[in-house]
């Protein structure tokens, strides 16, 4: 395999450090804590870890504002514990995937207190002035500008107003970026994830947007900006350099858009992030929420499949930092188990390299916190204060608890003790409730859990190169609570069938599999023989079987 393509065969587990584990006792999640439960991500079966930012940051957006690039935040430890992460992970076979900033800073980084005192010193020219701002729209609180006195200019800023956007226009920005680059590489790490990264480039002269773009207004003009694939070209030269990966994130990205980072000549990124299958219950952010769709989740996974085969790699994801937990989305806190497995096995046999955000592993749902106050994370208060102000505060609070980020960042919950496990001392946030019921310690124990389903999934995903390479091809499309597709390679084919039902669903097989000998491999309910077309709410199923040549020709070619 080419150097370049090692990541198409693993698996990665994404530690967001604040809430993941506290090795110290101050009840913040540190990298003392992450050196003492690598074991613990080794033996769920994943071949690596994405770091959420570790940098020092004063958290007006918990780490994706800046303040050091090639520091640790002390909240974490510093880069001596750093390294012995870094070895122990190595050691252990893990890759290590650091998270890449680069859009913005924080306004206390160094750059920017230099940049905002005047108009004429070496830094003036590292972030994007003017004397009079255009009516872009900041992604999180209110206008993109922000008035500097000192300066007596405004700066723009995509997100909050401590992340001043950085301009990369500047030759010397793009020198900066590198160093960090070759910082973190020279240190050991294997790659990076790029945040926002379709963002780095704005149109010359800042044209106004169009008005009537709700909470965007202005993206046509930084959205894959005029000179993106020349600045991504310099990054990219760098990782060549140490066969680094580097996978973007690409807010509104379409899979034919994500093309043009991912082949070509143009080529700059090995993976890209899609958020279209994460729309499935919303729309355009999950503050606006809607019934879940199983026709619309299936139908952005397989246009991403159909689309990057044969010519890139997909990233296969159900949760993150920025996004709710999914069982409470997309499944059923009723029918906890059996929608966390499932919701497991709808998408680690995608074609792509699984992401497995922590406490996912777990079934972790979404916490509900009484008052908006409680919240942490800053866009669940800001879409509580702009958006349906005409609603009663009750129901406003409601689309919090569907929407916010912060149930993604509860602690981690790996014992049935007190604090969860996650600490010796209050955590600098809320525990979820239910954390006697779901928690590392428990799931490790029971053999059916949904931590022991993942890891099935994962060890089954690694022993087959038709889970791993195969072909995609999805069945009854159309159907509103089936999802069934295979995965085929080479005479070898599997057939995966996963209900999003409460009800019992009857489920037909596609004419080519009614008469073959289909071994049933995996399941999430117990004592299955996988001869019955009736399907148990939250069930799934995966069959393999034998096909001939010709066929699997066929369905290669498909």
């Amino acid at each position: 395999m080419e150097q370049a393509e090692w990541y198409k065969t693993l698996s990665f587990y994404q530690i967001w450090v604040r809430s993941f584990a506290d090795g110290n006792g101050d009840g913040i999640g540190d990298l003392y804590g992450v050196y003492e439960k690598l074991d613990y991500v080794k033996a769920l079966g994943v071949d690596g870890i994405w770091f959420s930012p570790v940098y020092p940051s004063p958290n007006a957006d918990y780490g994706y504002d800046i303040a050091d690039y090639c520091d640790i935040h002390p909240d974490f430890g510093d880069l001596a514990q750093f390294r012995r992460v870094l070895d122990k992970a190595h050691r252990l076979g893990l890759k290590v995937l650091m998270d890449l900033v680069v859009n913005h800073t924080s306004d206390e980084h160094r750059w920017f207190q230099e940049s905002r005192k005047s108009r004429d010193n070496p830094y003036s020219d590292y972030y994007i002035w003017r004397d009079e701002p255009n009516n872009w729209d900041s992604l999180f609180e209110g206008k993109a500008w922000e008035y500097e006195p000192m300066r007596g200019q405004c700066y723009l800023h995509l997100f909050t107003k401590k992340q001043p956007d950085l301009n990369m226009d500047n030759p010397k920005v793009r020198e900066e970026v590198k160093n960090i680059m070759r910082f973190w590489l020279d240190m050991g790490v294997d790659g990076f994830r790029e945040d926002v990264i379709n963002f780095i480039s704005k149109r010359e002269g800042l044209p106004d947007g169009l008005p009537f773009v709700p909470l965007a207004n202005g993206i046509m003009h930084y959205k894959d900006g005029p000179h993106i694939h020349e600045y991504m070209a310099e990054f990219r030269e760098v990782a060549n350099e140490y066969g680094a990966v580097q996978i973007g994130e690409g807010p509104m990205t379409t899979v034919r858009s994500a093309l043009s980072y991912l082949t070509g000549d143009t080529k700059s990124l090995d993976m890209m992030i899609s958020f279209d299958h994460m729309l499935a219950d919303c729309f355009m952010t999950e503050y606006v929420h809607l019934p879940f769709s199983l026709i619309r989740f299936k139908s952005a996974i397989s246009r991403w499949q159909n689309t990057l085969a044969g010519r890139s790699w997909n990233v296969l994801y159900l949760e993150n930092h920025d996004h709710p937990r999914v069982i409470s989305r997309y499944g059923s806190e009723r029918f906890w188990r059996e929608s966390g497995t499932m919701l497991a096995m709808s998408y680690l046999f995608l074609q792509g390299t699984p992401f497995i955000y922590q406490g996912q592993e777990l079934g972790m749902t979404n916490i509900r916190l009484n008052s908006i106050d409680q919240y942490m994370d800053l866009t669940s208060r800001t879409n509580y204060e702009r958006l349906f102000t005409f609603e009663p505060p009750s129901k406003r609070l409601k689309r919090v608890h569907d929407s916010s980020r912060d149930s993604a960042r509860t602690p981690m919950q790996w014992t049935a003790g007190k604090y969860a496990g996650f600490s010796a001392h209050r955590p600098w946030f809320t525990v979820n409730p239910n954390y006697k019921r779901v928690n590392a310690e428990r799931e490790t124990a029971e053999p059916d859990s949904i931590l022991n389903f993942y890891k099935k999934c994962l060890a089954l995903r690694k022993r087959s190169r038709a889970l791993l390479f195969g072909s995609y091809r999805e069945f009854c499309p159309l159907h509103p609570r089936i999802f069934m597709y295979e995965r085929c390679y080479g005479n070898t084919a599997y057939l995966v069938i996963c209900s999003f039902s409460s009800r019992p669903q009857e489920v037909t097989l596609p004419p080519e599999y009614r008469k073959k000998h289909l071994q049933l491999v995996l399941c999430n309910y117990d004592g299955r023989t996988g001869r019955s077309p009736e399907f148990a709410p939250y069930e799934a199923r995966m069959y393999r079987t034998r096909i001939y040549e010709s066929s699997a020709k066929a369905a290669q070619k498909g």
